[in-house]
């Protein structure tokens, strides 16, 4: 067993079968994550994205990828005699883990971004996804100065702060006991009969993001004493937190972090 898997299984060992049944009384089915209601409160964390600092550029990541089929440097996907490429737009952006990109990209606030085209930061009524900013997209893909956010897992850096809040909010602070469940979806294989979901302490959760069963961070997070719940939703853009009034306006005002609130998803 690879040395990560061990240090896992020995801070997050898996939890009695169960331990998700209070969410599926509250929330419904939780193949996508456990969606909770405001308990008492609830915010929106928006995933990051990324703008190059060299400026914008016209071409999108579906033409850029296009010029790269045609000249030979990436080669066309064919399953079963159907060929992807000419049925499918690269938007950008894409599943799971993120971070960084490194030098030359900065933070680009969703804010900012709403700003500079006129586009709601999430569109009344929807939740954040990729049908926001439309006006950004050209013909679906994005340009390809911008990392768009990634679906269904908070980046690295929005994690660890996100965590690190929760701690400075939890009366027993790293020593919060937590639960963490993975989606099927996130570990590839549906099973409801086993649900993945393992137990640990929240002072150790940093150590989640990086779990080798899965591309994402946890679908749910949350204390035992169910005093907070976070859920990021296989198909978002953004992970909804909810809790104590206290817990969110902390993350509402946190300069690392970028939260709103929903009035029609509260």
């Amino acid at each position: 067993m690879p040395e990560e898997s061990c240090l896992l299984s020995g801070l997050w060992p898996l939890a009695p079968s169960g331990t998700t049944d209070w969410l599926l009384e509250l929330c419904g089915d939780g193949l996508t994550g456990f969606m909770p209601p405001a308990m008492p409160d609830a915010v929106w964390v928006l995933n990051a994205i990324y703008e190059h600092e060299q400026g914008p550029t016209e071409v999108s990541y579906h033409e850029h990828h296009q010029a790269r089929l045609l000249n030979g440097r990436v080669q066309p996907r064919i399953v079963a005699g159907l060929d992807f490429e000419a049925v499918s737009v690269a938007a950008g952006g894409g599943l799971g883990r993120a971070e960084h990109p490194g030098r030359g990209w900065r933070r680009l606030r969703w804010a900012e971004l709403a700003r500079r085209t006129g586009d709601p930061i999430v569109p009344e009524g929807l939740l954040p996804s990729y049908r926001c900013f439309p006006s950004v997209r050209k013909e679906g893909s994005w340009p390809l100065d911008i990392a768009p956010p990634t679906e269904g897992s908070l980046d690295r850096e929005t994690w660890n702060r996100v965590t690190t809040v929760l701690t400075e909010h939890s009366p027993a602070g790293p020593d919060t006991p937590c639960l963490a469940y993975y989606s099927p979806l996130v570990l590839g294989a549906i099973d409801f009969d086993n649900l993945h979901v393992q137990a640990g302490r929240l002072g150790d959760a940093g150590i989640l993001y990086d779990t080798p069963e899965a591309d994402f961070s946890p679908s749910n997070l949350w204390s035992e004493d169910r005093s907070w719940v976070l859920c990021t939703d296989y198909d978002l853009w953004a992970t909804k937190i909810a809790g104590p009034p206290a817990l969110i306006e902390a993350l509402l005002n946190d300069p690392e972090i970028e939260a709103v609130r929903l009035p029609w998803a509260p």
